[in-house]
């Protein structure tokens, strides 16, 4: 469930990019130095959105300095990070190994196992700073998958589970942001489940693999109906999101919750309307 909350490059200005990709630089950085090449591995640009929402929110003293990394061996490029980023990393590690887990339950997929194995001492680790997330994390996913062994076909219910592990990790605090951070993190966990169900039906079908849409699969307007659920979930995420006092970043902010986050979708959905389209998962 990665590779949903990211931006539209193409509709970003080259300033906010460089912002954007220096928050992410940060939190690449992060990950190697708390938990080495094995964390580093994990980086995506989905905690990316959740660590600038918090920085922005909360406006922590954020470092700015130049590095190099292999990414990047010849000149030094920006990075930013904050108190912030340890979270955001700590958070990303347990996601991962969740999903190595998942992955090896899935396919039986012996890399995924080892890795799994690789990051379990830094989640003991974890577990213990942030028990509250990590049990809830622990919690659903076990929940989710005796309901994906009983093959669950209640979309709102299966998408709900991943939606509080979401708005848990989003409520960074007890205090009068917390309502508002969680219904965001809520429905954009809701938003990544179905995203990621409408993704991979037609490889889940061909493997035999469960998928909460397998019933309205050969539904007419199968598309439209997906987008459609998608679009409640990022209009109540949104709408949360606009409530906040963000003054800094949210032209970046809101490119990801207006604009990136339909990028994939319409991959999918452009690839699968092709004439010579086949019934397998588009890369």
């Amino acid at each position: 469930m990665f590779g949903y909350i990211s931006i539209n490059k193409q509709e970003m200005k080259y300033k906010d990019f460089d912002v954007y990709h220096s928050f992410y630089c940060g939190f690449c950085r992060e990950l190697k130095e708390r938990y080495g090449r094995r964390g580093q591995m994990t980086l995506s640009y989905d905690m990316t959105f959740l660590l600038m929402l918090l920085t922005g929110l909360y406006e922590p003293q954020t470092e700015l300095s130049c590095h190099r990394c292999v990414v990047h061996p010849i000149g030094k490029h920006p990075t930013r990070s904050n108190e912030y980023t340890k979270y955001v990393a700590d958070m990303n590690i347990l996601l991962s190994y969740y999903k190595l887990k998942d992955d090896w339950h899935d396919d039986k997929k012996r890399t995924r196992y080892v890795y799994a194995k690789m990051l379990e001492k830094s989640v003991s680790a974890i577990r213990e700073e942030h028990p509250q997330t990590a049990a809830l994390m622990a919690e659903n996913l076990s929940i989710m998958s005796n309901c994906e062994r009983e093959n669950e076909q209640d979309l709102d219910k299966m998408a709900g589970y991943f939606g509080q592990i979401m708005g848990q990790m989003f409520a960074y605090k007890e205090d009068e942001w917390k309502e508002c951070l969680y219904r965001l993190g809520f429905f954009l966990g809701k938003f990544i489940y179905l995203m990621d169900a409408y993704e991979d039906i037609e490889e889940d079908i061909k493997r035999e693999r469960y998928n909460p849409l397998l019933s309205r699969w050969q539904h007419a307007g199968f598309d439209e109906e997906c987008r459609e659920l998608l679009t409640l979930m990022m209009a109540e995420c949104s709408k949360a999101f606009e409530k906040l006092p963000i003054i800094e970043y949210t032209d970046i902010l809101r490119n990801v919750l207006y604009s990136g986050v339909w990028c994939r979708f319409e991959q999918v959905r452009t690839a699968r309307a092709k004439p010579d389209a086949k019934m397998t998962a588009v890369e």
